[in-house]
């Protein structure tokens, strides 16, 4: 199948914001009582494997191939309809960042925020489908263990724990929202001792807050599956797999319940690094997943201090093209949670 409109990316980046595609999300709703589950793909313009997912799985809805056994399934192919047009990971902004309605929308992704929220506050469930820039195979990513903090209170780890093992993929990460606020807090210092403007960084920890972070907020479970790098289409399948077997799980279409993964790896962000100045250099080029022993040379900064391992760990989403002031890469260990 042809990715729809792909023939917008001969428009200019700015358009009319009337001339964009419109928001759009498809929903199947059961008359008997069910959970009401979201699908979302192309948060991020690039990552469309989940988009051919979900029209595959739309074509089978509309055949009569798949049926809904009770509860509500509500998909949305394009999200980010901008940057899908233009085939960058944003519009005008992160959607995955600072995801909340606002008063005022000023930026596009402003007004994608202003839709989307609603309906993900309208939902028990979200898998949320991407892709990655680079690594080795596929990945999910769940929320907190249960607890009344202040950052993230939440209490469906167990729903998460358990569906994320069975979404088709065997490697696992946890902790982003309170390392993102560590990250946050470390650089918050950094502007006070006069690194960076306060006006071209972002120091509030809700910037952290994605799609999986506003569902939770709003009493909900979500999972992030990272279906494979950008453009291998075997991604496709991944992701469509993955949004079986969350339906079989959760009860709306009838099969076989898929088996958790064997020999999952588990893993738990720790600590984030900024990036200082452009010319902060990695001792390599980095993948995510990338093994780092203790002691040794992840990068170095551009006044020639080293960033070295303090004890053995990997690292993930390094971004060799991050901006000053701007998350550089983060640091995971092995082991952890998963009981469920």
């Amino acid at each position: 199948m042809s990715l729809p409109s792909a023939q917008l990316t001969a428009l200019p980046e700015h358009i009319p914001l009337a001339q964009e595609r419109p928001f759009q999300a498809i929903r199947f709703k059961s008359p008997l009582p069910g959970p009401y589950i979201l699908v979302t793909a192309a948060v991020h313009g690039n990552e469309t494997a989940g988009t051919f997912a979900i029209y595959r799985l739309i074509e089978q809805i509309e055949r009569g191939e798949i049926k809904l056994q009770g509860g509500a399934l509500t998909l949305i192919p394009v999200t980010n309809p901008k940057a899908y047009r233009l085939q960058r990971r944003a519009g005008d902004r992160n959607l995955n960042r600072r995801l909340t309605p606002v008063d005022q929308p000023e930026q596009y992704e402003d007004h994608v925020a202003n839709w989307l929220c609603p309906i993900l506050a309208e939902h028990d469930g979200l898998l949320d489908l991407h892709t990655f820039q680079s690594g080795d195979q596929p990945f999910a990513l769940f929320g907190p263990a249960n607890n009344q903090g202040p950052l993230e209170p939440f209490a469906q780890a167990a729903i998460e724990e358990s569906i994320v093992q069975r979404l088709g993929c065997s490697r696992f990460v946890y902790g982003w929202l309170d390392t993102y606020a560590k990250g946050i807090e470390r650089r918050a210092k950094e502007v006070e001792a006069g690194r960076f403007d306060a006006k071209n960084v972002d120091i509030d920890a809700m910037y952290g807050v994605g799609t999986t972070e506003y569902m939770r907020s709003k009493g909900g479970w979500a999972l992030t599956l990272e279906c494979g790098q950008h453009d291998d289409i075997q991604g496709r399948e991944v992701a469509y797999q993955a949004i079986i077997n969350t339906l079989i799980l959760t009860g709306l279409i009838a099969g076989d319940a898929p088996a958790p993964a064997k020999d999952p790896q588990v893993l738990g962000l720790y600590n984030v690094f900024d990036r200082f100045h452009e010319n902060d250099t990695f001792a390599r080029p980095w993948k995510s997943f990338d093994s780092i022993a203790q002691g040794a040379l992840i990068a170095t900064r551009a006044d020639g201090t080293a960033i070295s391992a303090e004890q053995d760990c990997l690292i993930v989403f390094p971004n060799m093209k991050s901006q000053p002031g701007q998350e550089w890469f983060y640091l995971a260990h092995k082991g952890g949670r998963l009981g469920y």
